[in-house]
């Protein structure tokens, strides 16, 4: 029962905020021990920012809220079954748990179609319609040794 009760405040989210035709249809909602941590809901147009989905900025409000990146031990509720920008931000946010409503085939319908990013995302770089070339190696690489071996890093 829980589950559905924050399931619908994502719901309920995605439809206020998505009422006016500005921001996208997607609510979501961060909970840890049962509290609700992080809220969001689609702002892309909103924020002129188009990492602004509903999850992204449930997982900003609940890492701002708590004072941390790490919200392991939290669950995710969406209004629909992320797309793969947001499911990564949720693996970096080491969520492990994602209950959605509408499915990735209802958002299409809908006029939000993931499928080309994530067969794409399969692809090698020469085959991508995102052009990628790699240059400059060695100094990239330089940049990652020297956070390797920094006794000041935070990991994450």
């Amino acid at each position: 029962m829980p589950h559905q009760t924050h399931l619908r405040e994502a719901i309920r989210l995605a439809a206020e905020h998505s009422s006016g035709g500005r921001n996208g249809p997607f609510g979501a909602v961060v909970v840890k021990d049962e509290v609700v941590v992080g809220r969001g809901w689609n702002r892309v147009v909103e924020t002129a920012d188009p990492t602004a989905h509903a999850e992204v900025t449930a997982l900003r409000d609940a890492s701002a809220n708590l004072g941390t990146h790490d919200l392991t031990g939290g669950v995710i509720y969406c209004s629909c079954e992320p797309c793969p920008m947001c499911l990564s931000a949720i693996y970096w946010a080491r969520i492990r748990k994602v209950v959605f409503s509408a499915t990735a085939e209802d958002a299409a319908a809908a006029g939000f179609d993931d499928f080309r990013i994530l067969e794409e995302m399969g692809l090698d770089w020469p085959e991508r319609t995102v052009e990628g070339t790699q240059e400059l190696r060695a100094e990239g690489q330089k940049v990652l040794k020297a956070w390797k071996e920094n006794p000041k890093k935070i990991q994450y």
